[in-house]
């Protein structure tokens, strides 16, 4: 029986968010990303790409490239919310998901056509996702995952393409080697000063030159190109652990201000464990310092969410880095070892009053933000920085008394 493997991208998924909460935004060009000039562009929209903008690219010179574009520095907490409803939906489903970044899916169809016809199948969850969402979403549909990523990107923007069974390699053959998955701007760089520009070229060189010229990645390259991909559809799995970083407009030594970013910074993650219904059991910090020098610490701890436990121990790590008395370029946390469940008060040092606190504060966050409420000593954190792997889409489980 042949492979049947769905594959969902979320069309420049963090400007759609943006658009769907402002509807202004709608067909003007905007970038997402870091506003500083060392900010980078993390999404932008289709007008902006006339202008030969794209992700990745420094923000002041996708700015420079496209004058008119809005700029939003974005929320990763948002766009990790509505990740998870489009999850949800796609999980609810299709037999076997994998969920390969914050906007893309793959889902393992095979055996469907006896009983529902996959391409009707993905088309009818496509549009179910759209309707519920108000997000706009491509697919491809082919024998594996290689072909059906491929296929999306051609698809795009928001439709859907499927690639029959035998038709891979002509499919593939008239496009740029830029398309398959795994070649770089290095390995491109390689092959163009060989001649190759289509995928072709590729599919026509033997497969021992490929092996000469880019050793064990040059086979895995061959057969991508010719439309072979045996990589299975790894079922989803939870994320192990949860992170915030912050780079720095300019270089400082205030050590005051880094502290108060700390402080920010972990009240926000130990909000997004529980509001994740997670536990951490080992905290660590990240510095980089100007001559681009990094270091980091880490702690293992009781297994917590609670703000309160979680600040000092950070603290005193960060007193223990810092001890090189430069200027600071980048600073972090990370919770890791995380595990299902809810923090329990500790029956010695917590009160009832500290307990109700939380709950309330949780309740303000859910309803006006994760930054609506914080410490004193974090007020001067204007942004935390970008986050990796935030818990969002699932109502706040806090602080449960233990029952003796």
């Amino acid at each position: 029986m042949n492979r049947t493997i769905l594959h969902l991208d979320l069309d420049t998924f963090f400007v759609s968010v943006e658009r769907l909460q402002d509807s202004r935004l709608r067909n003007r060009p905007l970038l997402v990303g870091g506003i500083s000039d060392r900010g980078v562009v993390a999404a932008c929209s289709y007008e902006t790409r006339t202008f030969g903008v794209h992700s990745g690219m420094p923000m002041k010179m996708a700015k420079e490239l496209c004058p008119e574009a809005t700029v939003i520095r974005g929320n990763a907490g948002t766009y990790s919310k509505h990740s998870d409803i489009v999850t949800e939906i796609i999980q609810e489903k299709v037999p076997v998901l994998e969920k390969s970044s914050i906007d893309e899916f793959y889902a393992d169809l095979s055996g469907m056509d006896k009983f529902f016809g996959s391409y009707k199948y993905a088309s009818e969850l496509r549009q179910h996702i759209i309707k519920n969402t108000g997000l706009p979403i491509s697919f491809g549909l082919s024998i594996n995952k290689v072909v059906s990523k491929v296929a999306t990107g051609e698809a795009k923007p928001n439709n859907q393409l499927k690639i029959d069974y035998g038709f891979e390699k002509p499919f593939l053959a008239p496009l740029s080697i830029k398309k398959i998955p795994m070649i770089g701007n290095k390995t491109y760089l390689t092959l163009r000063n060989l001649g190759i520009k289509q995928v072709k070229t590729l599919q026509e060189m033997p497969k021992e030159m490929m092996h000469t010229v880019l050793g064990k990645n040059g086979l895995t390259i061959w057969n991508r190109a010719c439309g072979v991909d045996n990589t299975p559809v790894i079922p989803f799995c939870e994320r192990k652990s949860i992170s915030t970083e912050r780079t720095f407009d300019r270089d400082t030594i205030d050590v005051k201000m880094l502290k108060g970013l700390l402080i920010a910074m972990t009240e926000n993650l130990a909000y997004q464990l529980r509001r994740g219904q997670k536990l951490t059991a080992c905290i660590a910090v990240k510095i980089r310092y100007s001559d681009f020098q990094t270091y980091s610490k880490q702690l293992k701890i009781p297994y917590t969410s609670a703000d309160h436990l979680l600040i000092p121990e950070i603290l005193e790590l960060f007193n223990q880095l810092y001890n090189r008395r430069l200027l600071v370029r980048l600073i972090g946390v990370k919770f890791s070892h995380l595990v299902a469940g809810n923090y329990q008060i500790n029956l010695f040092d917590d009160t009832e009053e500290a307990i109700n606190l939380y709950q309330a504060l949780d309740k303000i966050r859910l309803r006006f933000g994760d930054r609506s409420v914080l410490r004193a000593s974090a007020m001067g954190a204007r942004t935390i920085g970008r986050m990796h792997n935030p818990f969002n889409g699932q109502p706040p489980t806090i602080l449960a008394h233990r029952k003796q």
